[in-house]
């Protein structure tokens, strides 16, 4: 609650004012400093505000220069966390039923609190003044000529207050159950140890040579197996050497075995040749032929199933 830039800047019990000509305190006094239950007065007069002294002299206006920053000066007057605080506070000081509020006697005790708040000149939020007139309303509508007995009364003016202020008793209630827990930095201390740092040489081992060259064999052993090879592409095809082959015997004669090896290509060369060979007499495309033993072998085109079987029976007949 912001404060009067010109009132003293005094604890909140300094704040409280007492009635005037009698020794009753205020309706909103602290409920440690008065625990008894004591009637209120009508007429509710504050003393003045104490100016306060600055080298002796009374300070009534603070200069026009002065910057003073807006959060600069708060007071929580008596704690009070707002008007239902404050109707709380009075309702249990005076051991009240909640559910049977004398709106009158809490009225005047709040208007009280209000007046002295003004007179102080103490900004009140706007929630203080809101219940003010809610109170008032109430208290208007208690004074009503109730309705007949025999009729069905209506609705009691107080419910609404009665259920806001039961609703905020628990709440509050449950966060004063949780204040009390133990609290770290308020209640306990962590305990922060920080030991001591000790440097500790520990002699290193002195490997002998028959160790030294056991761990180098095994760093070895493990480096072949990440040794890495690059698969090439091979110079010759199987593929290519039977299509060559077949251009070879294009104009249906033959050619001896020998003639089909270049020994220039090596032994990559042969076995390449061989295998072409061999896969175009399996696809039937050509035939190996030899006209008696030991005579030269020939690579010819194959021969259509008829011809091939006639030249087997002149084979035979021979």
């Amino acid at each position: 609650m912001p404060c009067w830039p010109g009132a003293p800047t005094r604890p909140a019990s300094a704040l409280r004012r007492r009635w005037s000509g009698s020794t009753t305190r205020s309706a909103f006094s602290s409920p440690r400093a008065d625990a008894a239950t004591r009637p209120v007065e009508e007429n509710v007069q504050f003393d003045a505000p104490e100016y306060p002294r600055v080298r002796g002299e009374r300070l009534e206006k603070l200069p026009d220069d002065l910057y003073i920053p807006p959060d600069a000066l708060r007071v929580i007057l008596e704690a009070f966390e707002g008007p239902l605080d404050l109707l709380l506070y009075l309702i249990r000081r005076q051991n009240l039923d909640i559910l049977d509020i004398p709106v009158q006697l809490i009225t005047e005790q709040y208007m009280a609190y209000i007046d002295a708040m003004q007179l102080l000149e103490i900004e009140l939020a706007g929630e203080y003044l809101l219940m003010a007139a809610m109170l008032a309303e109430i208290k208007s509508r208690m004074l009503l000529p109730r309705p007949d007995p025999e009729e069905e009364e209506g609705a009691d003016p107080r419910a609404e207050l009665v259920r806001r202020l039961q609703e905020y008793e628990r709440f509050k209630q449950a966060s004063e159950n949780l204040d009390e827990l133990p609290r770290v930095g308020r209640d306990i201390t962590p305990v922060q140890i920080k030991p001591e740092r000790v440097d500790i040489d520990v002699p290193l081992p002195q490997p002998e040579l028959k160790e030294l060259l056991i761990a180098f064999r095994d760093v070895m052993l493990r480096a072949e197996l990440f040794t890495s090879h690059q698969i090439q592409r091979e110079p010759l095809s199987v593929r290519a050497r039977m299509s060559a082959i077949l251009d070879r015997l294009q104009d249906g004669g033959s050619l001896p075995f020998s003639a089909l090896f270049d020994p220039k290509e090596g032994r990559l060369g042969v076995v390449v040749s061989f295998i072409a060979i061999l896969e175009l007499t399996r696809e039937a495309m050509t035939e190996i032929v030899q006209s008696e033993p030991f005579a030269p072998i020939q690579l010819m085109v194959a021969r259509a199933r008829d011809d091939r079987q006639g030249s087997q029976d002149v084979i035979l007949d021979d």
